[in-house]
């Protein structure tokens, strides 16, 4: 099962998003983030979060509606994005996608594209998606195939310490087990060749950012 999660944050092309959807798909909302999906024209399965960015005339609409209401205290641990992301995964999600959560403000930005590297966290993908941009997290022994165009940017950015032992293939420059130092730029602005490409890691954690061209595809 595949789910979205709409956040609260900035989406760069909301009608885009349509082209994202599948038919089965699971939608929730992460508190506010619900404000995209109706103005989508979409009904979220699951509304989740402290609801402080809703109006209680709102919640009872969206209840009236049919959508599901998991309110959490104000005083977490958590923000509503990793509520609703540890929600879907508890539910059996196989494949994530998170929108409006990149922008604004630069922490929640940051916070939101660290959360698959979450250690206590289960292995499906799990993706960031804005417009044409897209990332994800590979851990040890991990590797990701993905489709593309050519001319597709993929950025390599190691986490938490160095990359070990990494290994592209069908990128313009490739790698073949080497390491990616903590910091370092080296993984920044390669290209895709064709229209598939594979990133392998041996050791650490790798952020993946894949930013499509005018002619990439949707997935």
């Amino acid at each position: 099962m595949r789910a979205l999660i709409f956040a609260n944050g900035p989406l760069t092309d909301p009608q885009a998003v349509h082209s994202l959807l599948h038919p089965d798909d699971w939608l929730i909302a992460a508190d506010g983030g619900v404000r995209h999906c109706l103005d989508l024209g979409l009904t979220p399965a699951l509304v989740i979060g402290d609801f402080d960015s809703l109006q209680e005339a709102e919640v009872e609409s969206l209840r009236k509606a049919g959508c599901k209401m998991l309110q959490h205290p104000r005083s977490k641990d958590q923000t509503d994005l990793e509520l609703a992301l540890r929600h879907a995964l508890n539910i059996g999600a196989t494949e994530i996608l998170i929108l409006g959560g990149v922008g604004g403000r630069w922490d929640q930005t940051l916070a939101n594209l660290l959360l698959p590297a979450l250690p206590d966290l289960p292995a499906p993908r799990i993706w960031l998606v804005d417009g044409p941009s897209r990332a994800t997290i590979i851990r040890s022994g991990g590797s990701l195939r993905f489709d593309g165009q050519p001319g597709d940017i993929v950025s390599l950015v190691p986490l938490g310490g160095s990359a070990l032992g990494v290994t592209t293939t069908g990128l313009e420059y490739p790698l073949t087990r080497e390491p990616l130092a903590f910091g370092s730029t080296l993984g920044i602005s390669n290209t895709m060749l064709g229209k598939s490409a594979s990133v392998k890691l041996d050791v650490g954690i790798l952020a993946i950012f894949i930013i499509r061209s005018t002619a990439g595809s949707d997935t």
